[in-house]
């Protein structure tokens, strides 16, 4: 620091440590990205396991068929996305599940669990329509109810919203431990 002439002064300041800090916790934050989107996830899915396990299971298929996977498209060094969602081969029923569907049709039981629509007597033995049939087909095929009747869903994936907050806290507890090196 110098006074000139008595009227004003000047201060210098060598900034070079100070951007060498904020490049290095820029450095660790792109390092954080994925783990911490990872952790955020971790408690999506978890509670989406826990959602289903809530509602019971016949078979199984569809704890089984819920996944959580890093979207490489949708990723970079900046950004890290994951789906968590159920794999609709393993568990084609899960969005009847998760959204509700009007039942149209009698339903057994059998001794293991599955379930089938019951087929009228007359219509045993003959093709059974395909997925695409008009739904006058599939009435003259199978056994209706009298008046069809509204299953409400039980929305395990977008109830796990409830757990944003705590997904994010865990994201950010994971930032915090790569940029302050805790």
């Amino acid at each position: 620091m110098s006074l000139s002439g008595g009227k004003s002064f000047r201060i210098g300041f060598d900034s070079s440590g100070l951007d060498a800090y904020l490049d290095s916790i820029a450095d660790r934050a792109k390092e954080a990205v994925r783990p911490a989107a990872a952790a955020g996830a971790k408690v999506l899915y978890d509670r989406v396991k826990m959602n289903v396990a809530g509602i019971g299971t016949v078979s199984g298929n569809l704890q089984n068929s819920i996944y959580r996977t890093l979207s490489e498209s949708n990723s970079n060094e900046h950004r890290a996305v994951y789906h968590i969602s159920w794999n609709h081969l393993k568990a084609p029923h899960g969005h009847l599940v998760e959204y509700g569907y009007m039942q149209r049709y009698r339903y057994y039981t059998l001794k293991n669990g599955q379930i089938r629509t019951m087929v009228r007597p007359e219509m045993i033995g003959k093709r059974r329509p395909g997925r695409g049939a008009s739904a006058a087909v599939k009435a003259a095929y199978y056994v209706t109810l009298p008046t069809p009747r509204h299953v409400p869903g039980r929305a395990f994936v977008r109830s796990a919203a409830s757990s944003f907050d705590a997904a994010f806290s865990a994201a950010e507890n994971v930032l915090y431990s790569y940029v302050l090196g805790k």
